[in-house]
């Protein structure tokens, strides 16, 4: 097989590791820019040009498109899905995963735990009514848009959360409010999904004084063993939100495992180093058996 993945930095740990991981099971493996692709949409069908050359006999990707371009990265993927090629992760669910808000109204029409959120449109003066709809401070502000533990706040009072709010809101930047989990004591739960089953997980430890608890920020993994509660909540998520490869994010609460967020390109260097486990391998296996499943390959080998 030939499967590309789709990163815009070769020398990432994740986008390394599945490059070895793709060699290592006897296939060949390119490492492709989204960000530079140009889709052609024409009446002989979808193809991609890759820096002046026409990309072809692509049988799978693993796309590892970051936030900050979602919308083009997306339409690549979409583009390859429709030449044929098997994805890790469909163009549609990274989508529905990347919009914060509309993934937290599926996760809560499926019924899973999650901290109590709320959203508003932009109203002067309904800072305080927001505030309330969580139970008060303190509380936790977060922007739509932010990764990687940036653009969220812990407001400690009812007075510095209005703050914020209001200063968000003048912004015209889009935020959701939700619960503080006192329990978590500024750590969560990550749990590695890869075709239905949870292949790895981690417990995220914030620095000290901090109440996020990435990587980024300075937090520490170690290896956890989940609850039976905390694996189905992990695996209901994915599913809801219909991914195959998920990185699932809960807080360990007195009522049970609580939904923080669902990562469709979570990074592999913090769960690999953890638990020891050959995370991008796992992910190369279901890219195996997804393909041998799909029809347009076995029309393009007749």
């Amino acid at each position: 097989m030939k499967i590309a993945i789709l990163s815009r930095n070769p020398q990432l740990y994740s986008t390394k590791r599945l490059l070895e991981a793709i060699k290592e099971a006897g296939h060949e493996a390119i490492i492709v820019d989204h960000s530079i692709c140009d889709l052609i949409i024409e009446q002989d069908g979808p193809s991609i040009i890759y820096k002046g050359t026409k990309l072809a006999g692509i049988d799978a990707i693993i796309p590892r498109i970051g936030a900050s371009v979602t919308f083009y990265g997306t339409a690549v993927v979409r583009q390859f899905e429709l030449m044929g090629a098997v994805s890790s992760v469909s163009s549609q669910a990274i989508v529905r995963s990347r919009d914060k808000l509309r993934s937290l109204q599926i996760l809560s029409k499926a019924g899973l735990g999650m901290p109590k959120t709320a959203f508003t449109n932009f109203s002067k003066g309904g800072e305080k009514q927001l505030i309330e709809h969580v139970g008060g401070a303190p509380l936790i502000i977060k922007l739509l848009e932010g990764t990687q533990g940036l653009g969220v706040v812990l407001a400690e009072t009812k007075k510095a959360g209005q703050s914020v709010i209001e200063a968000f809101h003048g912004l015209k930047a889009r935020i959701i409010v939700q619960e503080f989990i006192k329990e978590a004591k500024g750590a969560d739960i990550r749990a590695f999904i890869v075709n239905g089953k949870v292949v790895g997980a981690m417990k995220r430890q914030g620095a000290e004084g901090e109440f996020r608890s990435n990587l980024h920020r300075g937090g520490k993994a170690t290896v956890i063993k989940l609850s039976r509660a905390e694996r189905l909540a992990a695996l209901g998520a994915a599913k809801a939100l219909g991914l195959e490869v998920a990185g699932v994010d809960m807080l360990q609460s007195d009522r049970g495992p609580l939904i923080l967020e669902v990562n469709s390109s979570p990074g592999l260097e913090g769960i690999e180093k953890a638990t020891g486990i050959n995370i991008a391998g796992e992910i190369i296996r279901f890219i195996e058996e997804k393909a041998k499943k799909n029809p347009s390959r076995r029309v393009n080998e007749q």
